[in-house]
């Protein structure tokens, strides 16, 4: 069986808020709960729970990838954990690594502003509007992106927090986006 072939992927945008700390430090939300993405997809509120308490359990850790790729880990994840709005992500990339030093710049620069999650869905159902809920999923990894699905999740610079209004704004300027996108107005 492919492995990869299981392997499903979603994006999110680290937004205006970022900030890489002595080059390397990096925060934010991975994925937020009940945010459509460009796929049609929403993640519920406790869809990480099996996951996150399976890997702790393991000893094992969520990776940390540049564009999905696993032959590119570009640093760790120190703390990834769901609280009430989301997947929240905490970690740095390594400078020693020169796959980590690239992205760290191009974070820097506002070139990379994407992060995507990988994982394996685990349960799901489909709404009246035709989106997939997923309820429950196997969170592999976290990775840096150039192009995220869900412009709505942020990495945010420490102790900041982003405002509701900021987040209403630019999920109104993603759906706008999408309707766009659709040839509707």
């Amino acid at each position: 069986m492919d492995i990869d072939a299981q392997l499903e992927r979603k994006f999110a945008h680290f937004g205006d808020a970022i900030e890489v700390k002595d080059g390397v430090e990096i925060s934010g939300y991975a994925s937020l709960f009940g945010a459509a993405d460009q796929g049609g997809d929403v993640v519920q509120a406790g869809a990480y729970a099996a996951s996150l308490k399976a890997v702790i359990a393991s000893g094992r850790s969520i990776k940390m990838l540049w564009q999905h790729d696993p032959a590119q880990p570009i640093g760790i994840w120190d703390e990834v954990r769901e609280d009430a709005r989301g997947l929240w992500v905490k970690g740095r990339i390594l400078d020693s690594v020169a796959k980590g030093r690239e992205a760290a710049a191009l974070i820097a620069a506002g070139a990379i502003d994407g992060l995507s999650i990988g994982y394996r869905t685990v349960k799901a159902t489909k709404n009246t509007k035709g989106q997939r809920l997923l309820s429950e999923l196997e969170l592999w990894e976290v990775s840096l992106v150039t192009f995220p699905m869900l412009p709505s999740a942020r990495v945010a610079a420490k102790g900041d927090e982003i405002a509701n209004g900021d987040v209403l704004r630019e999920m109104a300027g993603a759906f706008e986006g999408a309707r766009a996108a659709l040839g509707r107005r």
